[in-house]
């Protein structure tokens, strides 16, 4: 089979899932396309049925925005003909859903080729800029054209069906992690770096958008201070991180803070915390809080969205509600506090986590993949 994946190649969950998602199908053996306007991030290294066509934007005076979605549906056009795609993956709704769509016509009514389309849909494309009056109805429309849609939570699922009268079914295909990767990894000299006295290590890893509520880590951290000693690790960049560092300058924090911009998430720097901390205002599955927990980290979050259908309240993590800092700062101390209740939910965040092995997960699309292709040659 040869599946075109179409994402953002930049910092970001879909980004890190699609991704994930095309290296481990090229490892079964199929064919792999990716076709986005950079290299993903993720893709960081040669991997065998792999391939990658980057889309080039056009640069001409007369146009005043940039024409991603056309030059993105016009090198789909290009490379389903020539690759001989099977079926098209693309994640996130806007534009690739409809860059999707329009692709297809193209190869349909030109070329006689009809090639199906899956849209995985991973959060803010529906809950925040897809509710956006001028995109809501192309939103629609393009998810109602697509063969199959899929969501990473059943709360994303039931957000779609509601928010654009969706009647069509939905499969929830939840986010996964390589374990085996993503597994606790101590490194006492790297943490000696970072807790030079022996502190609590808190983490939070986001692209710093304000819905990731980035600044409420450093409130959490205040509280945690007041008590233990503790220091925070910033991972990520974006809008927010400014704001978030001048906060602990404010708060008189700033020396307990370290903010390390973009960085591979890798085992090693999950494994350096003791706590990962998600305040999120909206999060559809919660991909940095499944590698984290993968990395035998439990996660204190908010109850935004898909995460509690991932972090198990009293088990794994704790939740509290959005902008409760005062409650994560008490769950936080209570764990920290606490040798073995720490490790016990060490132990859980670790067998939570397993529950989504990339072994458990990846067949899903492959098994939607037949029947979409299935249900075409019934069509054809």
């Amino acid at each position: 089979m040869r599946i075109g994946i179409v994402c953002y190649p930049t910092y970001g969950g879909s980004g890190v899932v699609a991704t994930e998602l095309g290296k481990a199908l090229a490892q079964r053996g199929y064919q792999v396309h990716f076709i986005t306007y950079a290299v993903p991030w993720r893709l960081d290294a040669f991997h065998d049925n792999i391939f990658f066509h980057e889309v080039e934007l056009p640069n001409y005076p007369l146009f005043e925005f940039q024409l991603y979605s056309l030059a993105l549906a016009g090198k789909l056009v290009d490379v389903a003909r020539y690759e001989r795609l099977d079926i098209l993956h693309v994640h996130y709704a806007i534009p690739h859903a409809v860059s999707g769509y329009l692709a297809q016509r193209m190869l349909l009514e030109h070329h006689g080729i009809f090639l199906p389309v899956i849209t995985t849909l991973h959060g803010t494309d529906i809950t925040l800029v897809g509710l956006e009056p001028s995109f809501h109805p192309v939103v629609r429309f393009s998810l109602e054209h697509s063969d199959a849609i899929t969501a990473v939570s059943s709360f994303l699922a039931e957000k779609t069906r509601h928010q654009f009268r969706i009647q069509r079914p939905i499969e929830v295909i939840p986010n996964f992690v390589d374990t085996r990767t993503f597994a606790p990894h101590p490194n006492p000299e790297l943490r000696q770096q970072f807790a030079p006295n022996g502190e609590f290590i808190l983490m939070h890893v986001s692209n710093f958008r304000s819905v990731k509520r980035a600044p409420d880590t450093v409130r959490v951290l205040a509280e945690v201070r007041s008590l233990l000693p503790v220091k925070l690790i910033l991972v990520g960049d974006g809008p927010e991180r400014g704001e978030t560092e001048r906060l602990a300058r404010h708060l008189g924090v700033d020396e307990h803070v370290r903010c390390l911009g973009k960085q591979p998430t890798t085992p090693e720097l999950l494994s350096l915390a003791d706590i990962f901390l998600l305040p999120s205002q909206s999060e559809s599955f919660g991909l940095a809080a499944l590698e984290a927990m993968s990395c035998g980290v439990p996660v204190i979050a908010t109850t935004a969205g898909g995460i509690p259908e991932l972090v198990r309240h009293g088990e794994t993590g704790f939740l509290a509600e959005i902008g409760d800092i005062e409650r994560m700062g008490r769950y936080c101390i209570e764990l920290l506090s606490n040798p073995k209740k720490l490790q016990s939910f060490r132990e859980g965040a670790r067998q939570r986590a397993l529950e989504f092995d990339t072994p458990l997960i990846v067949p899903l699309y492959e098994q939607l993949y037949q029947r979409v292709l299935e249900q075409a040659r019934v069509m054809l």
